[in-house]
């Protein structure tokens, strides 16, 4: 048992990751008072702008040769920014116009990949695009060694993962121990009321959704940095696996961290299926394990969804003239 543990908790890990960045971006949104049911499509402009700056690095590489940190760190931030832009169509839509949340989100999904792929066709010739060297794995120094926790946390990791947990802490800290946080949290909750004490709501839910769009962009970037390696205009529902995890995880930061890894581990198992000896084994079905996630994702919705409260305010239109 400890060895297929072993074996599989640090590619639990790396699945995990880009689910939880995003997550934790539909929680800063909703909890602004904005759904942005988004999240899909902005996971996959993030997937194709950190593979297209990728793409022209690696064009003037030699063969063999890897990319630089430096190199991965501008993917990602260009994934991140290009998130954060595209998510501010959701927020001009659903904040200024008023216009349905949950059409609008969905509106973005279509759009997102509809563009990433024209892009990728009119830039690179191709709607599929590879990543010849991303993200590295590596084993922690010194903390690899530790017994037990070692093997599991600190061995065969990608260093995006820990960047995604550092952001999920600050995103705490800044949520629940600042006055912005007060404020952000208060948009979702009663925004006349916030407004009445001089809180600019508008503005408070635009900064709620374009962090929705940052990290989402983020977590397409980190998909196909990592372990996806290949931008095809698609992320295989994580986006809206993220959305389930937002609801499992009742909108708060650490137990959307424990939700994330239960989904995480949940898909690592049904990849995995098929190469790890100890799942083949089992002799299960390869269908059984591909359908997994997906399944425990209703059942997860069904039980937990009843008493999951949610921002009072999220999803409800904000009309700045009315108290």
């Amino acid at each position: 048992m400890l060895e297929f543990l072993y074996q599989i908790f640090p590619y639990a890990l790396a699945f995990t990751a880009p689910i939880l960045i995003t997550a934790i971006g539909g929680l800063i949104s909703e909890r602004s008072g904005v759904v942005n049911i988004g999240l899909e499509g902005l996971m996959i402009i993030g997937t194709f702008v950190g593979a297209y700056v990728i793409h022209l690095y690696t064009q003037n590489l030699d063969p063999g040769q890897g990319v630089s940190f430096g190199m991965v760190s501008s993917a990602l931030l260009a994934a991140a920014l290009a998130g954060g832009i595209f998510a501010l169509l959701h927020a001009y839509a659903s904040i200024s116009l008023n216009a349905n949340q949950i059409i609008s989100g969905t509106a973005i999904n279509m759009l997102a990949a509809a563009f990433a792929l024209f892009m990728s066709e009119l830039l690179t010739g191709s709607e599929r695009l590879g990543v010849l060297s991303g993200v590295e794995r590596f084993d922690f120094p010194v903390l690899s060694k530790i017994p037990l926790i070692g093997p599991l946390f600190f061995t065969k990791m990608y260093m995006t993962t820990y960047l995604v947990l550092f952001i999920v802490l600050i995103v705490w800290f800044v949520l629940y121990k600042t006055p912005f946080g007060l404020r952000l949290r208060s948009c979702g909750e009663f925004p006349q009321a916030s407004a009445s004490m001089g809180i600019n709501v508008i503005r408070m839910r635009y900064i709620g959704v374009f962090f929705s769009g940052v990290f989402a962009g983020l977590g397409g970037a980190i998909l196909v940095l990592t372990y996806k390696g290949e931008f095809t205009g698609a992320v295989d529902g994580l986006g809206f696996l993220a959305l389930a995890t937002l609801i499992f995880g009742q909108w708060k930061p650490w137990r959307v961290v424990g939700a994330s890894f239960f989904f995480g581990f949940m898909r690592t198992m049904s990849t995995m299926a098929s190469v790890n000896d100890s799942l083949k084994a089992l002799a299960l079905p390869q269908e059984l394990y591909k359908a997994l996630p997906y399944v425990l994702t209703l059942v997860a919705l069904l039980l937990f969804s009843k008493n999951a409260v949610g921002p009072k305010a999220a999803g409800e239109s904000y009309d700045a003239g009315k108290r």
